[in-house]
């Protein structure tokens, strides 16, 4: 009797759901950190992790940012910013970056970052950073906390370090990090790829392999 109960599998612990009031919960997200620049002055960098595609033709994507914060204006006025991607070894400075306010701080100086040049824009983008996309503002909509900034995306400057002899880009192989929950991760396991759960299995491949 006792052996056949060993033997038997466990039940799963039941769940329930609790209910929260309304809250920003959509996590895993980009960490991203937005350089921009007025003419004549310091390169900035806020760090969001409100971020996201909005288009493929044209190519948007959109920021939302607070109005009190020091980069709001400037990307407001000059209607440029770039978006850098941050990689495990950028983690610190986003993380940085996004605590700290440029008005007090050179943040590029403090983190050691190079401003380097962007096609399209006056904004300089991060070199350290795996990519880079300059983006110009095509309307900004009030909502709230924040304000939406929807840009399109004129130029991507990438590392050419992620760039195979055929010219491919593995931007999987640069730790990029996200943000969930007040937390940082970078990107772990693959497990699928886009359109995986609908393509065709060959026959003849998988005969060969059932006969290994």
């Amino acid at each position: 009797m006792k052996k056949q109960q060993s033997n038997q599998k466990q039940l799963p612990v039941k769940r329930e759901k609790v209910e929260w009031k309304p809250g920003n919960m959509l996590y895993p997200v980009p960490a991203v950190m937005i350089s921009c620049q007025r003419e004549g002055e310091k390169p900035n960098i806020i760090t969001v992790a409100w971020a996201g595609t909005i288009c493929s033709t044209p190519a948007m994507l959109s920021i939302s940012v607070r109005r009190e914060r020091y980069s709001y204006d400037i990307i407001k006025e000059t209607g440029e910013f770039a978006v850098n991607l941050v990689s495990k070894e950028l983690v610190r400075a986003a993380d940085y970056c996004g605590v700290k306010s440029g008005r007090d701080v050179d943040k590029f100086k403090e983190m050691k970052l190079t401003p380097c040049t962007l096609k399209h824009i006056k904004v300089p983008g991060i070199e350290e950073s795996p990519v880079c996309l300059a983006c110009r503002v095509v309307e900004i909509k009030p909502l709230g906390s924040h304000d939406l900034f929807l840009a399109e995306i004129l130029g991507v400057t990438v590392d050419s370090r992620y760039m195979d002899e055929k010219n491919k880009f593995h931007l999987n192989q640069a730790g990029l990090v996200a943000y969930s929950h007040g937390e940082y991760f970078e990107l772990g396991k693959k497990i699928g790829s886009f359109g995986y759960s609908v393509k065709k299995t060959d026959k003849k491949s998988a005969g060969r392999r059932k006969k290994r």
